[in-house]
């Protein structure tokens, strides 16, 4: 299960992307959204720490496909700036804040409009950034990572009919028998694509796997990513269904079939090529509609944990994928924010964590979680305690409308089954100045999760704010009565 550890607010309008680097024994989360990118730390309890915030190139982004790597010693930040049309490249600084390090511009050799997707490829001898996107010209480019963290043109292949390339939302790479292979997803070409990558950073197309209304669901590819599991090597591969668009008119092949949601699973021949392999299938008891994003959050010997995270369904649902290739559901959360590419996998020591993001403009914060072992809640309901202290100068009428509106959230947030209230009347002396109380009970985690991010108490919290002098939060559970 999913347990919530920390959140914390943005300066970026929203979160488009999340990624997380390790440097010197210190954890470092990076969120970018239009105009910007916010650093935290985080912490062994999950716990995130503001550092700093960096503006984009023309103040634009929002920063897309956000990848952290070392290149020859240097700790870089490579982010694909979507509507800059621009790769940026940032050194990251030993305390996690970054330093520009090198800014690179579409032209008409390569495809950097409206940049999605980066993936760093190591090689032998040298170290390469492939790029993918969605614009009127779509393809594959390869350049040469430089010491410095310039980046050198080294190949571009543009979209074609026999390959899918238009709309790379999503990549992975996987070296098998010495061999580098490359698996992108085409959000407009509705199928995933492989390429060989060689020595010298250039590339040659495998095979490409197009979507069907039997058994692969592939309309609108998005998250790609895969790991290995004894001798064999999987990629998997979600969608977010063209369905799901209400801009008609984004969406090339407007010829689709709604079969379903999915999650596709592949299986890598020895010579790199998919072939299609299983697929876990979307039902009542699971959270696959609209996926944005997926995390790889643990690999044993034979199996993996996988995090899927949704935009239609607005949850975080985990997986298992066996040794042989079959992907069942494990748990999920209803997050009460939809996830759109921000979502990202994190180890600790023995303690694994995702953080989250969406691209709501009103919601503005980034969460992290635990993936910890599950906890039995049957026959257990979860109250949420809300301690209030106005500021003295708070006028009555004030205190009785910010009561209304506390009150009022029952009938407008889904799984809140009773709010009571009350004013303190305590005369032990130990009240500390707090006067309302606010019980709140909820039925699961999802509901806790919905009432939190909701526009509705996020539209409290900020209308009430100013007349709030301190606040005192307590959470429990009991049983269900």
């Amino acid at each position: 299960m999913l347990y919530r550890q920390d959140f914390k607010g943005l300066s970026a309008n929203n979160t488009v992307t999340v990624t997380s680097y390790d440097k010197n024994d210190s954890h470092f989360v990076y969120v970018g959204g239009f105009k910007g990118i916010d650093v935290f730390s985080l912490n062994e309890d999950g716990q995130l720490t503001e550092l700093s915030s960096h503006e984009l190139y023309k103040e634009e982004g929002p920063a897309r496909g956000m990848v952290a790597d070392n290149i020859n010693g240097t700790d870089f930040l490579f982010v694909a700036n979507k509507h800059g049309d621009a790769i940026e490249t940032f050194e990251i600084l030993s305390n996690g804040s970054l330093k520009r390090a090198s800014l690179t511009l579409d032209t008409d050799e390569t495809h950097l409009g409206t940049a999605i997707t980066l993936q760093v490829v190591h090689m032998d001898k040298a170290s390469y950034l492939f790029i993918g996107g969605l614009e009127e010209t779509p393809g594959l480019s390869s350049f040469k990572i430089e010491d410095d963290g310039k980046l050198t043109h080294v190949q571009s292949m543009p979209d074609t009919e026999e390959i899918h390339t238009d709309g790379i939302i999503g990549m992975h790479t996987a070296k098998i028998d010495n061999t580098t292979y490359l698996y992108t997803g085409g959000f407009q070409d509705n199928g995933v694509s492989s390429f060989r990558i060689k020595e010298n950073g250039k590339f040659k197309h495998v095979n490409s796997i197009s979507d069907n209304t039997t058994d692969r669901y592939l309309t609108g590819a998005y998250p790609v990513t895969g790991v290995t599991l004894g001798d064999n090597h999987y990629v998997i591969v979600g969608h977010r269904h063209h369905k799901y668009y209400k801009r008609g008119n984004f969406i090339k092949r407007k010829n689709f079939i709604y079969h379903g949601d999915a999650v596709s699973v592949f299986k890598v021949d020895e010579k790199g090529a998919l072939v299609p392999h299983s697929v876990l299938k979307d039902d009542k008891t699971t959270k696959l509609s609209g996926q944005t994003r997926i995390e790889v959050v643990s690999v044993s010997a034979n199996k993996a944990i996988l995090a899927v995270g949704t935009r239609d369904d607005a949850s975080i649902q985990l997986c298992e994928l066996n040794e042989a290739g079959v992907l069942s559901p494990v748990n999920y959360l209803e997050t009460g924010f939809s996830i759109y590419y921000g979502l990202r996998s994190h180890q600790i020591g023995d303690k694994h964590f995702l953080i989250a993001g969406s691209n709501q403009f009103d919601l503005r914060k980034v969460v992290s979680y635990e993936v910890a072992p599950a906890i039995d809640r049957k026959e257990k309901v979860l109250r949420h305690i809300v301690n209030l202290r106005y500021k003295d100068e708070a006028s009555a009428a004030e205190v009785d409308a910010a009561v209304a509106m506390f009150v009022d959230l029952k009938d407008k947030i889904p799984g809140i089954t009773d709010i009571e209230w009350g004013v303190n009347d305590s005369t032990e002396g130990a009240s500390k100045g707090f006067t309302h109380s606010f019980v709140l009970t909820f039925k699961d985690e999802h509901a806790r999760e919905i009432y939190l991010f909701h526009k509705a108490h996020l539209d409290l919290v900020s209308k009430i704010g100013p007349i709030i002098a301190d606040v005192f939060v307590m959470d429990y559970w009991t049983k269900a009565e």
